[in-house]
């Protein structure tokens, strides 16, 4: 049952399994709902891409952060047009990866948002399809 819309018009799901026609093999709809809350809204066409560049790296990696209800953007401190929101935005954590190989590869897929975290700052990369280029971070 959805409970109303994202800033883009996506349903959001009250109960992540309600979430129709999952077919992200390597993805479960509980990992990718807001924490806290358990609310779930997520763009298709950002999650093919995800399940692709899963696909392209050839190893699982951990998803720290995907759909953000604005009650937990807002208690995580995230910006306030925060694309997690918006369901086309995912937090990937670096412990097992190269993070030059993976921005790399995610930028090929087409993740036009991209912003890094080196371990000082959470270890993880931020990558996001909002339609438009944009480049943040520390070095890795």
């Amino acid at each position: 049952m959805t409970v109303k819309a994202t800033p883009n018009g996506l349903p959001v799901y009250n109960n992540p399994a309600d979430y129709p026609n999952w077919r992200w093999k390597n993805f479960t709809p509980q990992e990718m709902a807001s924490k806290g809350d358990g609310l779930l809204a997520l763009d298709p066409d950002a999650m093919d891409r995800l399940q692709a560049l899963r696909e392209r790296i050839g190893k699982p990696f951990i998803v720290v952060s995907a759909y953000r209800s604005p009650a937990h953007n807002k208690r995580v401190k995230g910006a306030s047009k925060s694309f997690h929101m918006n369901g086309v935005a995912f937090d990937i954590s670096m412990r097992n990866h190269d993070p030059h190989e993976f921005k790399r590869i995610a930028e090929e897929m087409g993740f036009d948002g991209i912003g890094t975290y080196p371990p000082a700052r959470g270890n993880f990369i931020h990558i996001d399809t909002r339609g438009y280029l944009a480049r943040w971070g520390d070095p890795f």
